[in-house]
């Protein structure tokens, strides 16, 4: 059998024999719920659109997500089985992509849990589901990075702790970077408009605002493809460093 798909299998099987698995995905539920239905006042809009259910999806991404990615290296260098995992018939990048295929399997199952607010809004009203389908593969795009860039923070580092704090900021700052207060801060810098233009373009939120909103641009998901395949890079090269401490 394929080492990636062994290391899949294993890997999400092990989300699901500790209670954690069941505590993120209900804390998840509970979070969109709320934030749907209650601060995005999901009644009194009065449109038959899931447009305050993704639109909490980045911050609420910005928590969960690292809570889930702190555990895939961090957990196997503390308690010494990453040494067993690398003498295993598998090479460093097989490795890297089993773990965080199951782990985006596992947000995704989460994610398809929601499945309840979207039909509720289809008994509401007419919604566009188009754009629905479209916002849900953006949301699972986006969390897809976010466990890249946590998958190689958390090569860094023993520590699940540190693993997750040094994620929140990195995820944050690539949320953050295509604010308008942000791109002023640097445009006050005197920077060339193309690097203006290029700090906006590796924000999260500008990308996944453009896949929500219906429109599947190839750029928007060549950039979320491109992020994931960097960091899981970047992560391969970690453990490579790393495996000697």
């Amino acid at each position: 059998m394929n080492p990636i798909r062994i290391l899949f299998r294993r890997e999400l099987a092990s989300y699901f024999a500790t209670p954690v698995a069941y505590v993120f995905i209900v804390i998840f539920l509970l979070l969109s719920g709320a934030f749907t239905f209650y601060m995005g006042g999901f009644y009194e809009r009065g449109q038959a659109d899931l447009q305050p259910f993704f639109g909490f999806h980045p911050w609420l991404y910005l928590f969960l997500i690292p809570a889930v990615a702190m555990r895939l290296w961090a957990e196997e260098r503390k308690s010494g089985s990453i040494e067993l995992l690398l003498t295993l018939p598998v090479t460093m990048g097989q490795a890297v992509l089993g773990k965080f295929l199951a782990a985006w399997a596992f947000v995704g199952i989460a994610l398809a849990l929601t499945f309840p607010i979207w039909i509720t809004v289809n008994y509401l009203g007419d919604p566009d589901n188009g754009v629905i389908v479209a916002s849900y593969l953006g949301s699972l795009l986006m969390a897809g990075a976010f466990l890249a860039v946590g998958s190689c923070l958390s090569a860094m580092t023993r520590n699940q702790v540190i693993a997750f704090i040094l994620t929140v900021v990195a995820c944050f700052l690539l949320l953050l970077s295509g604010f308008p207060l942000v791109l002023d801060f640097f445009r006050g810098l005197n920077l060339p408009q193309g690097v203006i233009d290029a700090i906006s373009g590796l924000s999260f939120l500008t990308h996944f605002n453009a896949i929500s909103k219906g429109v599947l641009d190839l750029r928007d998901l060549f950039y979320f493809a491109l992020m994931i395949g960097f960091w899981l890079y970047a992560t391969t090269i970690v453990i490579d460093l790393k495996k000697a401490d």
